[in-house]
């Protein structure tokens, strides 16, 4: 098979580092043998717009209009200068080039300032009086995105750092509107970015081009490649997928898209786009392609005969994101947000650790998909050997596991890989909140590299959790996150408002629930979002269970899966909005504790019946559970020196010799004295725990081994301040 493949991500996704799924294609093509290239458009297309040459062509082009600028696009327009001046040591500050500007930026002197900087956030709070590098790159971040409104209100109304016409996008049910907009004249925007496709597609001349969709603001930049194409380059096959494709245009038959390409594959890519290219290869038949969507006489057809199965996660190979300009993406801090910092500022590795989601019950997720539904984890080995060949192709070991919900168990094994060989990784996922997060799981997670974890509270209701069958309580959401906090684990919360029946008085107890748990201090960031019906998730396909009636929109024959919603039973919704999200950019600033509920809203609210302690309690009444005997020991410090002696004659003890073990840690060392049988042991053992190529003792082998030893009863023991001290300093039981 000597088809040429050229992958692309079109505008816009992430600043900071690049979306996976060209990657992930890469390295499965990789393992075919089958020559393969990739491009980020979205960071090539701002890194040439956002140079001196681009703002001058900006500039430039606005003298010859006629637009009627906003007095913010009019200043912009008069600080030119000041623009084109800076804008190339910004963008190398920005892509760690050219670090000593950030002095320069703080200084209030440097950078031009328009409306972006109007309500700018207390930057002391946000960064302290240290905090040089990352209160520039806020600084630095908001004059880009000055300059975006300027382009946004002057040449292109579709453009957005992270989304590209994402409102043409959203909710699609008809192609009318993406349509119209595509038969439009080019923009500055586009034409840059037709200008970089030809560039590419001259340099590697393929016969095959896939272009990724992943979010509604890549659809409009990716079917503007694909008109390029198919105009200029009428022999190159355009291939559309990405998870937009898998969640809107499953019931696709509008033929209009496919002006723009050839085929269209749904769900994981690597099985579809492997035999797509062996029909293009003359080696399968139409028919026996796999979850392909074709144009044929004029009709949208469905091609998924092929009996083959997709391909095993072990089988897909590791990333490959070699060809592209790792270096060259920017480190940005859009809004003061802990968790969302960790999303736009570092270069973050993205990989998965198990396809779909262990758990898959939601009642608001598309667990009718297979992205969802099809679970199948990758061993710790493999994950690993993965790790260590993209830390090489990249030179970064930061990593951003992308799974819907990394498995505790899976996670408990990669940590001890991890740990064994050695590698500093520095790495955050989502997770449930579930029990199996216990305090020693966490504290491992964090010696293996963890930095920060998000996960779902949704609706801080129990009532709400059982009806999303989210499987977990507020209560043992809060331990979670006090096991994750303590360890040094930033926590994360998703929060939903406006599920199905929930009442004025559950959004008020629920967020009560959040103002305590942010009081308390077991959870760092947080962040509300509507609840939305999709077409694929339990609520959408049957809303009658959940009390709720969808009312549009009507199906138009492009995508399906948003969809409009009436909740009788439920109160009104929307007003809680502003409220909840004011509320809590407060509470993560932690300020306005004491503020009433009622004083966020300006409408009547009922009082909260959540007890002002409630999660306290939580934490507090933990009942004792004993580890499981087959739970494993692991000992995270280093081992001990030894030394032996007899108290002075006359104190207590003074015939019985003493085992003195000192323990020296990265920051300070301390002393442990017990008798000198169980020092003995102890100093022996611990070796036996230390995380390496030996398979681990569990609980009920070190018991036999403690007894083997002829000390005394192994449950005083573990239940012993000498056992406490043990644990404080790096023992676990997981």
């Amino acid at each position: 098979m000597n088809k040429k493949v050229l992958l692309i991500t079109p505008p816009f996704t992430q600043l900071n580092t690049p979306y996976p799924a060209t990657a992930y294609l890469k390295g499965f093509l990789n393992t075919k043998g089958i020559e393969s290239h990739q491009i980020d458009l979205g960071i090539e297309v701002i890194l040439k717009l956002f140079s001196k040459e681009g703002l001058e062509t900006l500039f430039k082009k606005m003298k010859n209009t006629e637009v009627e600028l906003s007095p913010n696009s009019f200043r912009i327009s008069s600080l030119k200068n000041d623009y084109i001046n800076t804008i190339d040591p910004v963008i190398l500050f920005l892509q760690n080039k050219n670090p000593t500007l950030a002095y320069h930026i703080c200084d209030r002197s440097y950078l031009p300032e328009a409306s972006r900087f109007t309500h700018i956030e207390d930057l002391e709070w946000a960064f302290g009086t240290m905090g040089i590098h990352d209160k520039a790159r806020h600084l630095a971040t908001l004059y880009l995105e000055d300059i975006a409104d300027l382009i946004k209100e002057t040449f292109d109304p579709h453009f957005g750092f992270s989304r590209y016409a994402e409102r043409l996008g959203q909710s699609a049910s008809r192609f009318d509107k993406i349509q119209n907009a595509l038969q439009a004249p080019e923009t500055l925007v586009s034409s840059i970015l037709l200008e970089l496709l030809e560039n590419k597609l001259v340099q590697c001349n393929p016969d095959v081009v896939c272009l990724t969709v992943p979010f509604p603001g890549n659809l409009y930049g990716a079917l503007k490649c694909g008109q390029f194409i198919k105009k200029h380059y009428p022999d190159t096959k355009v291939v559309l997928g990405g998870g937009y494709v898998n969640t809107e245009l499953r019931n696709l038959i509008d033929e209009r898209v496919f002006e723009y390409v050839d085929y269209i594959c749904l769900d994981d890519g690597e099985a579809p786009l492997f035999f797509l290219l062996e029909h293009l290869s003359g080696k399968r038949e139409i028919d026996q392609l796999k979850r392909v969507f074709t144009l044929s006489n004029g009709v949208v057809c469905f091609h998924n005969g092929a009996k083959e199965m997709d391909i095993s996660q072990r089988e897909t190979g590791t990333p490959d994101y070699s060809d592209l300009p790792i270096l060259g993406y920017l480190s940005v801090i859009e809004i003061i947000n802990p968790m969302h910092r960790l999303w736009s500022d570092g270069r973050w590795n993205k990989l998965t650790l198990a396809h779909g989601c262990y758990w898959g019950k939601c009642t608001f997720c598309d667990i009718s998909l297979d992205y969802i539904k099809r679970y199948e984890p990758v061993t710790a080995t493999i994950l690993c050997d993965r790790i260590e060949e993209i830390i090489e192709q990249t030179a970064q070991n930061g990593f951003h596991f992308v799974d819907e919900a990394a498995p505790p168990a899976l996670l408990l094994e990669l940590a001890m890989e991890i740990i064994r060989r050695k590698l500093t990784v520095v790495w955050w996922t989502n997770i449930r909140f579930e029990k199996n997060f216990t305090p020693d799981l966490c504290r491992l997670l964090r010696a293996s590299g963890c930095i920060a974890i998000s996960g779902g509270l949704e609706v801080a209701s129990d009532r709400l959790l059982k009806l999303m069958k989210k499987g977990v309580s507020v209560a043992q959401v809060a331990r979670v996150s006090d096991a994750f906090t303590e360890a040094g684990i930033m926590v994360h919360a998703y929060l939903m408002y406006g599920f199905p029946t929930q009442t004025a008085q559950e959004t008020i107890d629920s967020l009560e629930m959040v103002r305590q748990l942010f009081e308390i201090g077991v959870i760092q960031s947080g962040y509300w979002h509507r609840f939305a019906m999709t077409a694929h998730s339990p609520v959408g396909k049957n809303p009658g269970i959940y009390d709720v009636k969808q009312v549009g929109p009507e199906f138009g024959g492009f995508a399906h899966n948003d969809l409009v919603h009436e909740d009788p039973t439920g109160c009104d919704h929307e007003l809680f909005s502003h409220g909840l999200k004011s509320s809590l950019f407060n509470y993560m600033h932690g300020i306005c504790f004491d503020f009433p509920l009622s004083e966020w809203f300006d409408f009547e609210t009922p009082s909260t019946r959540i007890p002002e302690d409630y999660i306290e309690n939580c934490l507090e009444n933990l009942q004792y559970k004993a580890p499981r005997s087959n739970a494993i020991v692991v000992w995270l410090g280093h081992l001990p020196y030894i030394s032996f002696f007899k108290p002075e004659e006359g104190e207590p003890g003074d015939h019985d010799e003493i085992a003195e073990l000192i323990f020296c840690n990265k920051k300070d060392e301390w002393l442990l004295q017990i008798n000198a049988q169980l020092g003995h042991w102890l100093h022996k053992v611990l070796p036996k725990l230390i995380i390496g190529h030996h398979q681990p003792l569990t609980l009920k082998q070190l018991q036999e081994d403690f007894e083997d030893n002829q000390l005394d009863n192994f449950d005083e023991f573990i239940q012993s301040n000498i056992w406490k001290q043990l644990q404080a300093n790096g023992m676990l039981v997981l």
